[in-house]
């Protein structure tokens, strides 16, 4: 159950809850991943990397998180 000082957002098709206020930065780094190898898109719109710490996650926010791979 959400508390008040969480929001409830739609990760990659679960459920995840993150502190309030945590910005799409934050939930990358709590994440563990790199924030260069990462595709963020929140409500079907790509969040531009420039934006990744101002840009905070709000209540029932659909994300879905892509990991760039290298290789050839």
């Amino acid at each position: 159950m959400t508390t008040p000082d969480q929001i409830q957002v739609r990760l990659n098709g679960e459920d995840r809850e993150f502190p309030r206020d945590t910005t799409v930065l934050g939930m990358v780094q709590e994440l563990g991943l790199d924030r260069g190898g990462v595709a963020v898109e929140i409500n079907r719109t790509i969040v531009p990397r420039s934006t990744f710490e101002e840009r905070a996650l709000a209540p029932s926010d659909e994300i879905e998180i892509v990991t760039v791979l290298g290789g050839g």
